[in-house]
């Protein structure tokens, strides 16, 4: 085997037993491996942050600041609450009243039904809000739309 005889370590054997490093912290502190955390990324570490960590930098996206702000309702589409509809018949989750499914939105944690898509079945929906457009969709199908809030606005 090979020996490399242009280390540093080899112009340091054969001096002091601390070779050169001092007596007592030898390499110990943060000094040692370039400082605390997330120290020189921008400066004598930048190539480690070009390799792995390449969005350190910079701002990225946008956060709108009604999102920030804080409430967000959680919402269905008409077409996703057919799906739900029909998922509960099928696990027996579902109660018909007059020939109509009822589905109640309020308990599974949603607070709007809006009106994209289609229904083909009479469904009575309870909710907390609902677009005009859904509303609309449910009634023409046969089904009917409970508001819950407008319930505890009006008491």
């Amino acid at each position: 085997m090979v020996v490399r005889r242009r280390r540093k370590v080899r112009k340091l054997r054969g001096r002091t037993r601390s070779m050169s490093w001092g007596r007592v912290g030898q390499h110990r502190k943060s000094g040692a491996h370039g400082g605390k955390g997330a120290a020189g990324l921008g400066k004598h570490e930048w190539t480690w942050t070009i390799k792995y960590a390449p969005t350190w930098y910079g701002k990225h996206g946008f956060n709108p600041p009604r999102i920030r702000v804080g409430y967000r309702p959680e919402t269905i589409n008409l077409d996703q609450l057919e799906d739900l509809a029909l998922k509960m018949e099928l696990e027996g989750k579902a109660r018909t009243e007059n020939g109509m499914l009822i589905v109640d939105l309020a308990s599974l944690g949603i607070h709007k039904l809006l009106g994209r898509g289609k229904v083909t079945r009479k469904l009575k929906v309870i909710v907390p809000e609902a677009s005009e457009t859904a509303k609309r969709k449910i009634e023409e199908a046969g089904g009917t739309i409970i508001i819950t809030s407008a319930v505890e606005e009006a008491a």
